[in-house]
């Protein structure tokens, strides 16, 4: 029995600094990645990242982009995480897109594009905006509150997560 015992923890330690090691690595790889990628900031919020090159363009490019980096358009999941994006795009009358679905689904955007309820949101007053039919996009303000617009054209900016 200790001959067992002592050869399975020479293999947990073994294990473990194999383990230490390649998230060192993969956290160094990843930092390198996204500095490299051209990111202006990058921003950890709890177990989340926020990456921008602070460009603004229309909802659609928006989800493009950030798809086209193997990322997904950033969506808070806490007030942290909002008060944290608010933050990142700083001065007034600015906005960023947030990856809320834009089709609405029994009467309101309870759902993020990947059709997962929302488990956080900061509506505005009014909103999501009843009068829109069919599609909206959905913006946080500088304000922290969030709002749906039918003119997904508008400039806005991006931030993706990982």
């Amino acid at each position: 029995e200790t001959f067992w015992f002592s050869r399975h923890l020479k293999v947990y330690k073994l294990l473990k600094r194999t383990y230490i090691y390649q998230t060192e690595v993969s956290l160094a790889h990843f930092c390198l990645f996204f500095s490299a990628a051209g990111f202006d900031f990058m921003r950890k919020v709890g177990q989340k990242y926020f990456v921008s090159n602070k460009e603004t363009d229309s909802f659609s490019k928006a989800v493009e982009f950030c798809s086209q980096q193997g990322l997904e358009l950033a969506l808070p999941q806490s007030e942290e995480e909002n008060r944290i994006l608010t933050q990142l795009i700083g001065e007034a009358d600015k906005t960023a897109w947030i990856n809320v679905n834009n089709k609405r689904a029994e009467g309101n955007f309870g759902s993020d594009m990947k059709n997962q309820p929302l488990t956080f949101t900061k509506w505005g007053e009014g909103e999501p905006d009843d009068s829109i039919q069919g599609t909206g996009c959905t913006m946080v303000s500088e304000t922290g509150m969030w709002r749906v617009t039918q003119d997904c054209s508008l400039n806005a900016h991006i931030i993706c997560q990982i």
